[in-house]
């Protein structure tokens, strides 16, 4: 035997080796734009908007009916993913589930040592999140099959005991089979989170503790109108705001604050100081990453005074804020959005 061909032979071998068999690679290999809408993304398609432990908790909502995947931190969308799941007759599971067991390059024990990359177990009996194909329509065992790169990042960003809701018209909220831009389930309880508009003339509601110190998040929807605090997973407040439209940047922009202040007089601000904030990098919006937010900006945007009291001796240097033109109200939100998946028996 020539010394080429025992080579050949010799790695022919060990590719039959569990483990040592090359691993597929499903679905794209980066993030889509922030700004697309989730029922653009196409099969294999995700978004992942960047994450922070810090921010708060982190719950998954996987709805059947969409075939998409939502994570969110500290109650708002850092991420979507189209996913697969069960297929007739090997139905996934729906229901509140946490993260059980973590296994990076994890391979079946029931399908011929199919590779299961990522996997995240949600049930003992074969129910995970994994890396796994994705045709655009239900096609597992039971499992809930991630694109690859997107199971990486959230094998890295998730912690044993997580909540991931898994959610189907007929046996969940239409705001968890359909879930949007704020988190439609309690973060540790995966319980449905009624969002409740504002009353009629009320300026601005607020129900948080304030005694409390989780890390607050902000989003400000430019559509709506509105600004709504989050911590520990769940809206605190809620403010109409007038956001002059002329000169703001379109599309969702993400800022972090910083140490500074800046000389903007705002009503309910002591000595009339805003805080600073600086612009980072997320998917599509690359050329934001260290740009500060104009002053003349904030200084334009109308918010209740009472609410400013509210949300002012929270902030801290590394708060979220997130401008966007996407609706937060049920009116112009249409149905929810907000689900998480599992996945029966191992596939």
């Amino acid at each position: 035997m020539t010394l080429q061909r025992m080579l050949l032979t010799c790695c022919l071998a060990l590719s039959a080796l569990p483990g040592l068999a090359a691993t597929p690679h499903w679905g794209a290999d980066a993030s889509s734009a922030v700004d697309t809408a989730p029922g653009q993304l196409k099969p294999g398609d995700w978004i992942w908007a960047g994450d922070d432990p810090a921010l708060g908790p982190m719950v998954m909502v996987v709805s059947l009916d969409e075939q998409r995947g939502y994570v969110y931190r500290n109650g708002l969308r850092i991420a979507v993913t189209t996913v697969s799941t069960g297929k007739p007759g090997h139905a996934t599971p729906t229901g509140v589930f946490t993260i059980l067991q973590k296994d990076r390059n994890h391979h079946s024990s029931t399908y011929n040592n199919a590779p299961m990359p990522y996997q995240e177990r949600l049930t003992w009996d074969g129910v995970a999140l994994h890396a796994g194909g994705l045709p655009g329509y239900p096609e597992s065992h039971g499992c809930v099959h991630l694109p690859t790169e997107f199971a990486r990042r959230l094998f890295a960003a998730t912690t044993l005991g997580m909540t991931v809701v898994i959610a189907e018209d007929g046996h969940a909220s239409a705001d968890a089979v359909h879930p949007g831009l704020l988190a439609p389930v309690d973060p540790a309880s995966g319980a449905a989170i009624a969002a409740l508009p504002l009353d009629d003339g009320q300026p601005w509601r607020w129900t948080g503790d304030d005694a409390a110190t989780g890390a607050l998040s902000l989003v400000l929807s430019r559509s709506d109108q509105r600004l709504i605090a989050l911590a520990d997973g769940r809206e605190v407040g809620r403010a109409r705001v007038v956001v002059p439209t002329r000169d703001a940047a379109r599309g969702t922009h993400v800022y972090v604050m910083g140490t500074g202040t800046l000389p903007v007089h705002v009503d309910g601000v002591p000595d009339g100081r805003l805080p600073q904030w600086q612009a980072i990098a997320v998917p599509g919006r690359e050329a934001d990453a260290g740009q500060a937010l104009d002053p003349a900006l904030l200084a334009g945007v109308q918010v209740p005074p009472g609410f400013v009291e509210r949300v002012l001796p929270r902030l801290r240097a590394g708060t979220v804020l997130v401008a966007t033109d996407a609706h937060v109200l049920p009116e112009t939100t249409g149905r929810g959005q907000r689900v998480l998946d599992a996945l029966p028996p191992e596939r």
